[in-house]
């Protein structure tokens, strides 16, 4: 997959000077945009130290990169993204000590959003770090997707359900629409978000300040992406921004992946868009963020099953959820089936919580291919992503839900059929 990219920033229509920076390094696939803040010009300091500091943090680990670009099998993703998150860090004591230095500058910090691309061919990942209100945007098969969450103030009163988003310029916290609760500099250390995910032919991202973005129709942006020479591409939606107002510094950060020919197109790219589409459906994961259903996909695997092939056994441990993605599966106990399965429709998902033993046996009717998610790494990941795994929760428990009263309802069905059985049988022996 080829990728190009371009940048553009502007001081906007209501400042006089320019607090954002962005860095592009071509060679480490590495772009960023910080977001200054603080006054005599302090902001413009803490990005400029935070986007250098940041590149040459990630350049002194070149080398771990360079062998996850060769599919180098004792190089693991998180270490990349430990690499990331230690980059953020250093810039963060370095914009802080700065600070301490010269008291015109104290309190001064910047946002830092950062996507590193790394790889070879047609095995492209993205990796992302970031802190505060600067935004990372998708645009794939004509929609858009953030990939990053506002370290805002705003952005925390709606997630706790203090106001929604078109309340937010009549509330009465809107002179502090603009304060992060995140920032690197503010403090010695900050806590970093830190995220990756599989890039597939034709992604197209757009990295910008909240200046841009305040900017943004998230319906038009992937076509913005999409049309023209790469090189006009920010400049344009700078344009954009500074006509609808310019409140604020604007910069823009634009990726484009090649889209991929009929030639071209891998197993893996359509794996990846078949995981993604099977685990959207599901009832389970129905109150996810595109960035968590990528999350839970990148710990997903794809298995293929021979006809007649067992997938597990009664009494196996179960250590798995199944989905079809592919193909047709029956649960069978002994001799009777109990049900049969098709595209989009998922089992074995008590294995997720509960290490009993399978109670029934599942063998594929067909060649089928079946998506697994494993349980040691669906609870790894709701360990780290708490937010996340409170929705899977809360949906895996009304999942439960269902089928107990489904459950108690075949019983009380069964349980009638077998009263009027009797009744008639008396009645019958009474007539007798």
């Amino acid at each position: 997959m080829e990728l190009s990219f371009a940048a553009a920033t502007d001081v906007g229509r209501q400042r006089n000077h320019n607090e954002d920076n962005f860095l592009i390094d071509k060679k480490l696939r590495l772009f960023m945009v910080a977001d200054g803040m603080g006054g005599h010009a302090a902001g413009e300091v803490a990005s400029s130290i935070a986007v250098h500091e940041i590149r040459d943090a990630i350049n002194n680990n070149r080398d771990l990169i360079d062998r996850y670009r060769v599919d180098h099998p004792g190089v693991q993703t998180y270490e990349i993204l430990q690499v990331l998150e230690h980059a953020v860090q250093a810039a963060c004591g370095a914009v802080h000590s700065r600070a301490q230095a010269e008291p015109d500058k104290r309190g001064m910090g910047t946002t830092a959003t950062v996507l590193l691309v790394a790889g070879a061919g047609d095995h492209l990942r993205g990796f992302i770090a970031h802190v505060g209100d600067s935004r990372v945007y998708l645009a794939r098969q004509s929609q858009c997707h953030v990939l990053t969450e506002d370290h805002s103030l705003m952005n925390e009163l709606v997630r706790r359900g203090k106001l929604n988003r078109e309340q937010i310029e009549t509330s009465p916290y809107k002179q502090y629409k603009n304060a992060v609760t995140r920032a690197v500099g503010v403090y010695g250390s900050v806590e970093v978000d830190t995220f990756d995910f599989d890039i597939l032919p034709g992604d197209r991202f757009l990295i910008c300040s909240d200046g841009m973005y305040a900017y943004v129709d998230e319906g038009e942006l992937p076509k913005q992406l999409a049309d023209g020479e790469i090189k006009d591409v920010p400049k344009k939606l700078v344009d954009v921004a500074n006509k609808g107002g310019g409140h604020d510094n604007i910069t823009a950060v634009v990726l484009r992946l090649s889209e991929a020919t009929s030639t071209e197109a891998t197993p893996r790219s359509t794996e990846i868009a078949q995981k993604l589409e099977v685990l959207k459906g599901m009832q389970m994961f129905r109150y996810l963020t595109y960035k968590e259903l990528v999350q839970v996909a990148g710990i997903a695997e794809t298995v293929e099953f021979h006809q007649d092939e067992n997938i597990f056994t009664s009494g196996a441990p179960g250590d798995a959820m199944y989905v079809v993605v592919q193909g047709s599966v029956k649960l069978v106990m002994g001799d009777q089936t109990i049900t049969q399965l098709s595209r989009g429709q998922h089992f074995g998902e008590i294995a997720l919580i509960d290490r009993s033993p399978r109670s029934l046996t599942a063998i594929a009717m067909e060649k089928s291919t079946l998506v697994v998610v494993h349980r040691k790494q669906f609870v790894e990941l709701i360990k780290r992503e708490p937010a996340s795994g409170t929705k899977m929760l809360w949906s895996f428990v009304q999942v439960l839900g269902q089928r107990l009263r489904k459950t108690n309802a075949d019983l009380a069905e069964a349980l009638h059929g077998d009263k009027r059985g009797v009744a008639t049988e008396n009645e019958n022996k009474t007539q007798d």
